[in-house]
């Protein structure tokens, strides 16, 4: 008994995501809307400050930005691990938060998180209402498998007076309480119908929980510098229809439900398949185990370390 430690049985563990979003936020900027970033500190009874374990993105011009960068956090059922959040307004490329505009932050525990499933928390820190933060969470599948995707467009509407669209994509993915959250935006192409979309690549278990069957919606947008990006059309997909590859059965209409109601209407525009690889990705651990060796060379220096040689 003299070895033993107390507290050295492993606990329970689960790794969970986080997806941020934010509504009604304050509006720092004179000729155009506030450019949130959201950042996430964690604090549990091994810690007794506060560490930054993660940054959004910057989302121009919006007081309801859908961040997509997720927080990633390992849930220890038998602790308490708080968490706040804080919300600035972007305005350089500092990344001294002390340079940006506060507005507002929000604590609570992933406990409550988790159990909820989904939470919703005013901002304090700022006189008045400042507006909300929701936060989801959802356990994240052990698959470490990526999927590579690029999609193209063809005669996309146009919506822009005075030229054609600046198409861009966003993919969402649908969460165990049914609402769809986004996982990716492409870049947006300017000036075009018929776009075509870099490569990108993204985790299985982000895009649909590893569930290939799991819905996936995907949204096309005309960017707007204003932020009030025009809506193209929209259409839904699996992770298992992807997986048949470029072709006539992955080219999908994209649709405008507002449009529907017309019946000379047939869709507004199509986005094409250009490219589907699975990607399987290893662990160290993998590695060993299917009979990977290593060679290790060791040299010691023995000289004087006052000696310059």
């Amino acid at each position: 008994m003299a070895n033993f430690k107390p507290g050295s049985a492993s606990n329970p563990t689960s790794e969970v995501e986080l997806t941020i979003s934010c509504r009604n936020l304050l509006d720092c900027d004179v000729f155009s809307k506030s450019d949130p970033m959201c950042v996430t500190y964690l604090k549990n009874f091994e810690v007794l400050d506060w560490q930054e374990i993660s940054r959004t993105e910057t989302i121009s011009n919006t007081l309801n930005p859908n961040f997509i960068k997720k927080v990633q956090v390992l849930y220890r059922f038998e602790e308490q691990q708080n968490l706040k959040f804080e919300v600035y307004d972007i305005d350089s490329s500092d990344p001294n938060l002390e340079r940006q505009d506060f507005l507002g932050y929000c604590e609570t525990t992933l406990g409550q998180i988790v159990s909820a499933g989904k939470l919703t928390l005013p901002l304090l820190g700022l006189p008045g209402n400042k507006g909300l933060l929701i936060v989801v969470a959802e356990e994240l599948e052990v698959s470490r498998d990526e999927v590579l995707l690029q999609f193209s467009g063809r005669n996309l509407d146009r919506k822009d007076w005075f030229g054609k669209s600046d198409p861009f994509l966003e993919l969402y993915k649908v969460g165990e309480d049914g609402d769809y959250r986004v996982v990716h935006r492409t870049e947006v192409i300017k000036w075009t119908l018929n776009p075509n979309w870099k490569p990108f690549v993204i985790p299985v278990r982000s895009l649909c929980g590893g569930d290939m069957e799991r819905s996936i919606k995907v949204l096309c947008y005309d960017w707007n510098r204003s932020g009030n990006h025009s809506f193209i059309g929209e259409f839904y997909v699996t992770l298992n229809e992807l997986s048949r590859g470029p072709g006539p059965e992955n080219v999908y209409s994209c649709i405008n439900p507002q449009k529907q109601r017309k019946a000379s209407y047939k869709n507004s525009g199509e986005i094409v398949l250009m490219h589907y690889e699975l990607r399987k990705v290893y662990s160290f651990l993998d590695y060993i185990l299917g009979g990977m060796q290593l060679n290790c060379t060791i040299a010691i220096d023995f000289t004087d370390p006052g000696f310059l040689h």
